[in-house]
């Protein structure tokens, strides 16, 4: 439970909307089978790229080519926005954040552990926000509103590139201190199944971007998987697919409660975009996402608050607690420093995007 508090809290939340709406034939039309669909089998991929190490050893190759302190954050950061848009931000935390840990035990740097951490989960939050795949609420409303590819680039291309400059902005107070990182990882690429799982891993792309129709990768990547390699589709994120379940049927329940409906409504008419960033403060942006999006027809604004709104607390996005829990681990003697440290850089974060996707007219 304390590893899935968010699935737990969907749950009941579902389970107690269940009294107010019965079940009927109507639930049957809360769901998004299509997202259900390519978040499953894009997370059964990455964990099979992610089982041949294949991002931990091409991350790997790139820090040891970085000469300073300075320069391994911006590194480090750089890898892990870039995995988000490609894995998702919480797969991107579980691969790259061991990768700081080692950079900087190796350099005798571990004061900046914090620090680096912080900026690593905000990279995460920030850089699947530019594609449809980079983060779940991103897909679920790509799917759910139907948007075209080109437009949901459009909407969300000056926040990223905003997000991009502000991470390489926070890098610039740590000093260029000059050290040598060798390599002593002898694991290599296993080229077949780095092949064959990059062809699925396009696949999956391609069902995101309705090229093919879900239901062939449905049937296709699972099969595959089984017969390759079984632990990957073991260790998909259950949990979440059960959240996004759950939420499904509690945001469908409460648009049928004329008051809520109303009362909701009203909210997002007033400002769709800084209530879906308050939303995510205390529900977290997956969840803000499914509940939302049956309340307004303002997808640019709804898209920009659910992505903007994973700064902010730590329970604003699900990557951030992932980040949480595995510092208190290695280090949780400096918890508060820690927290503080996220929380002053998040809320910079917070108010800069919000200001200026205000400013831009979203």
């Amino acid at each position: 439970m304390k590893k899935n508090i968010v699935f737990c809290i969907a749950f009941l939340l579902a389970a107690v909307t269940c009294f107010l709406v019965p079940p009927d034939k109507a639930y049957l039309g809360y769901f998004d089978f299509k997202t259900l669909s390519c978040l499953f089998i894009t997370l059964a991929v990455v964990c099979a790229l992610r089982n041949i190490k294949f991002f931990t050893i091409l991350a790997r190759k790139l820090v040891t080519m970085a000469g300073n302190l300075r320069s391994l954050f911006i590194m480090l950061i750089i890898i892990t926005f870039i995995g988000s848009m490609i894995i998702a931000n919480d797969m991107a935390l579980i691969t790259f954040l061991p990768l700081g840990y080692f950079a900087l035990s190796v350099t005798k740097k571990e004061k900046y552990m914090a620090y680096l951490f912080v900026l690593q989960n905000i990279s995460a939050n920030l850089g699947g926000m530019l594609t449809p795949f980079g983060n779940p609420q991103n897909l679920y409303l790509y799917s759910y509103f139907n948007i075209p590819t080109g437009e949901f680039c459009k909407i969300m291309l000056p926040s990223f590139l905003l997000a991009v400059s502000l991470l390489i902005v926070a890098c610039i107070p740590i000093k260029p201190i000059k050290f040598v990182l060798e390599e002593d990882f002898n694991e290599k690429l296993n080229i077949p199944k780095t092949l064959l799982y990059s062809i699925l891993f396009l696949l999956s792309i391609l069902i995101v971007f309705r090229v093919i129709p879900f239901m062939v990768g449905l049937i296709l990547i699972p099969v595959i998987l089984f017969y390759i390699d079984r632990d990957s589709l073991k260790m998909v994120d259950y949990s979440l697919l059960g959240t996004f379940f759950c939420f499904f049927i509690f945001s469908g329940n409460l648009a049928r409660l004329d008051a809520v409906n109303q009362l909701i409504s009203s909210l997002l008419e007033k400002d769709t975009l800084i209530v879906s960033i308050l939303s995510c403060q205390f529900i977290s942006n997956v969840p803000s996402a499914i509940l939302l999006s049956r309340f307004t027809t303002d997808y640019p604004a709804l898209l920009l608050g659910v992505n903007i709104g994973g700064t902010g607390t730590l329970i604003a996005s699900l990557a951030s607690l992932i980040t949480f829990s595995e510092f208190r681990l290695l280090h949780p003697e400096q918890t508060k420093k820690y927290l503080c440290i996220f929380t002053v850089a998040n809320v910079v974060f917070l108010v800069i995007l919000t200001a200026s996707a205000k400013l831009l007219g979203t």
